[in-house]
């Protein structure tokens, strides 16, 4: 399976899609504008703007299933 960096091997295609939106959908929320394929010339402070929305929209989602289990 061959993957663009490396980082994500053997990730299924699937997950890899479905991550992808899940990064475009958080880079809009906050103002970024991603394309597809490379985006290199994002300053650190996008790319950390990016992440840190992804790491609260799954802390969010984590604690949605806690709340519905308990």
């Amino acid at each position: 399976m061959s993957t663009q960096n490396g980082s994500n091997k053997g990730m299924v295609p699937e997950a890899r899609a479905a991550m992808d939106r899940f990064k475009m959908e958080a880079a809009s929320e906050v103002g970024v504008n991603l394309k597809e394929g490379y985006n290199g010339d994002l300053t650190s402070r996008q790319a950390g703007s990016i992440g840190g929305q992804m790491v609260k929209k799954m802390i969010e989602s984590y604690e949605q299933g806690l709340a519905a289990r308990g």
